[in-house]
């Protein structure tokens, strides 16, 4: 899996009836892309480190340079983030 700042994760759940959770990438942790994640989760505004499982996929919604602009973060390691 990989991924860029500005994607929206999406879990979906195994369990029946669960509701799926989605969030934002807004922090990435290896310049590849892939895991782990800083997410901002849309149903607690919370931002967390997060490892995606088999149940999670990535939605590209925006370019890595709009969305870091947009939000005002960067990828790890490159003089910012969160």
């Amino acid at each position: 899996m990989k991924a860029h700042v500005g994607d929206q994760l999406v879990v979906e759940s195994p369990t029946t009836g669960a509701t799926r959770r989605d969030g934002e990438i807004v922090g990435l942790h290896h310049e590849d892309g892939t895991p782990p994640y800083d997410v901002r989760w849309s149903d607690s505004d919370q931002i967390t480190i997060f490892f995606p499982g088999p149940d999670t996929h990535v939605r590209h919604l925006e370019g890595p340079s709009e969305a870091a602009s947009e939000h005002g973060f960067t990828e790890r390691g490159t003089g910012g983030g969160t």
